[in-house]
């Protein structure tokens, strides 16, 4: 196993600059899941990793050893691609082979290796059909056998499950996480999908515009967002957000949302009496069976989804998206009491968009 460090990278493509100073450092044995929207930088950034990109500037340490120009090969990462890069010609068996054929092995010791490659992907009734014969799933395991009968010391996943459909993409997942837990390399994945980050990763990093807005575990991300951006990534549907002005009653903090709907904060000693706030509430952290503190709405639109119910509510000119038990009766035009707890709201500087 591998760690693997970026201090201070940096990419240009003729004079503008993509990436912005990372610093970043992956343990041994980690799982790590580069996340952010189109064109955020986090493919470059995997490909520099790769060596399939020059650095422009930084530096790129594997086990303490700055690998900046070094090839792919001399770094010992192996690369699963989204569209499979599998050579249609050969077929399962000799797509995982070829590695090992071009770096000289006999043919006993490459049989014994793809065989047992093909046994840990489920792949050995499939070693004799070519990449037209097998479906999406199948060629992905193929691809991944193909990097991992190297024995890398670091596997890059460039979005690897984008090109499968939904069902596909949720069984693959579990055979990715299955897979990470069997070999224990370092892994990195990139993929613009926060559902995946958030069930792949060991810690998640989130990128924008070619910086880094945060790293953690995913539930920190999720229950500790530290601006506006990342709250409104993590989690589907996103985070709800109320501009809100601050109030102080009797030692606690009171947010005005519009006339006459106040919400409570609890103690936040880091408040002021009439800051600018923007309040950040999760869809699921409501309840209809309110026993507390409540807000008053009325339903728009019902999205029944089976175990859960999806609601568009609207209160003061703010629209709210309500997960509710599948069981619960909604009705358009209707109003509902929703309750909610104060330590579960967000608390964002409205001009900064940083978490108070």
């Amino acid at each position: 196993m591998s760690t693997v460090e970026l201090k201070s990278v940096r990419k240009a493509y003729n004079g503008v600059e993509i990436l912005h100073g990372i610093d970043l450092k992956i343990e041994e044995g980690e799982f790590l899941v580069l996340v952010g929207p189109s064109g955020c930088g986090k493919s470059t950034m995997l490909r520099m990793i790769a060596g399939l990109e020059d650095i422009t500037g930084g530096e790129l340490r594997i086990d303490g050893v700055v690998v900046n120009k070094q090839t792919p090969r001399q770094r010992n990462v192996a690369m699963v691609f989204q569209n499979y890069a599998l050579y249609p010609h050969m077929n399962v068996r000799e797509n995982i082979a070829l590695n090992l054929k071009i770096s000289g092995w006999t043919k006993d010791q490459i049989d014994s290796k793809v065989l047992e490659v093909s046994r840990l992907l489920k792949l050995e009734e499939f070693l004799d059909r070519r990449p037209s014969q097998l479906s999406g799933g199948q060629r992905q395991r193929v691809a991944m056998g193909r990097a991992i009968v190297r024995d890398p010391a670091i596997f890059l996943f460039d979005e690897p499950l984008s090109n499968l459909d939904a069902k596909l993409r949720v069984q693959m997942r579990a055979e990715i996480k299955s897979l990470q837990s069997k070999v224990k390399k370092t892994s990195i994945y990139v993929t613009h999908d926060q559902i995946e980050a958030m069930t792949l990763a060991d810690r998640v990093v989130l990128l924008n515009s070619g910086k880094i807005e945060q790293v953690g575990r995913p539930i920190e991300l999720y229950e500790s967002p530290v601006n506006i951006f990342v709250a409104s990534f993590i989690g589907s549907p996103a985070m709800n957000f109320l501009p809100a002005v601050t109030e102080a009653r009797d030692g606690r903090h009171f947010a005005s949302v519009g006339k006459d709907v106040v919400v409570d904060l609890g103690e936040r000693p880091a408040l002021v009496e009439g800051q600018k706030i923007i309040l950040g509430m999760r869809p699921e952290h409501f309840h209809v069976r309110p026993d507390g503190r409540v807000l008053t709405g009325t339903v728009d639109f019902v999205e029944p989804t089976g175990a859960q119910t999806y609601l568009s509510v609207s209160m003061c000119d703010v629209q709210l998206n309500i997960i509710v038990n599948g069981n619960f009766v909604a009705l358009i035009g209707e109003p509902i009491i929703l309750g909610y707890s104060p330590e579960r709201v967000c608390v964002f500087d409205a001009q900064t968009e940083l978490r108070i």
